[in-house]
Parts: C-alpha cells; structure tokens; sequence
C-alpha cells in the first residue's frame, strides 16, 4: 500500500466509527464513547500517516505528530505550514491536536451524556463525533494542498 493510499485507508475507517449508530440498549451510551475514541485514535494514525507522506523526501526518522509539528520540528514547507495551522485555536488541526492530547490523558476524550431528563442541554455543542466529522472533512482539503506541495519535489 502506498502512504498516499494508508493516509487514505485511515482517515475512512475512522469516519466509519464516528458514523457508526450507537443503539439503544444498555451499552449504547459505552458504544458510543468507544466509537469516538476510537475514531480518534484512527485520526491519530492517519494524521502520523499524512505526516510520513508529505515528508517522504526528507527521510526522516520519525513521524510522531508532537515532534514534527512542536517547535523544534523539521523545518519541511509542509510542516511550517501544519503548524501555522496547528496555531490557529479554530482550525481543524488545533481542535484535533487539543482532542488528541486529551485522549492520551488519564480522563480519555469521550463524555457521558447527561442522564437527567430534565436537565436543559446547551444548544449548539456538537458531540465529539460531530466534531471529529468536521475536523475530517477539513483535513481532507488541506491534504489536498499538502499533497500538491508534496509532490513537487
């Protein structure tokens, strides 16, 4: 399989596990969070993958997102762009980072729903999958460019 197609390959498979209905029995809400977080980790992946193939023809040694895109990181075109990007709170790649790092931690990224009936929900908070499904659609845009910049060298 070529990067090209991998990035591919994993940016699809996580949109299948954040499209996926979570039910409604008694493990719905569990299968749910599973799905997103796991959807996340798929990102993660893609993310390194991406990284691994706009960076081809430096042969780096690595592709760890913290590496390559934190301040000491190759200075690649595409990456100087990546994080330019990443600077930008509401971009999709500062929301995927800041959601990444959160699912590294200890409390995970994925959030019960309120149980209480009762309760008034906040309009216009979108689910972790929502806002994963919006960070996708993005990120294939600008692999897109990424892609073209690539590939001239």
């Amino acid at each position: 399989m070529t990067p090209r197609a991998r990035t591919n390959q994993l940016f699809y498979q996580a949109e299948l596990l954040l499209d996926l209905p979570a039910g409604d029995d008694e493990h719905a809400e569990a299968r749910r969070m599973a799905a997103e977080e796991g959807g996340l980790a798929l990102l993660e992946l893609g993310l390194e993958s991406l990284l691994r193939e706009v960076t081809e023809h430096a042969h780096l040694e690595r592709h760890d997102w913290r590496e390559l895109l934190g301040p000491e990181g190759a200075g690649i075109a595409e990456l100087h762009r990546l994080r330019e990007l990443a600077a930008r709170p509401e971009s999709w790649l500062s929301r995927l980072l800041a959601r990444l790092e959160a699912l590294h931690g200890s409390d995970g990224v994925a959030r019960r729903r309120p149980s209480n009936p009762g309760l008034i929900a906040v309009g216009g908070a979108a689910s972790l999958a929502d806002e994963l499904g919006d960070c996708v659609r993005e990120a294939k845009r600008e692999i897109a460019a990424l892609r073209e910049t690539s590939e001239e060298w």
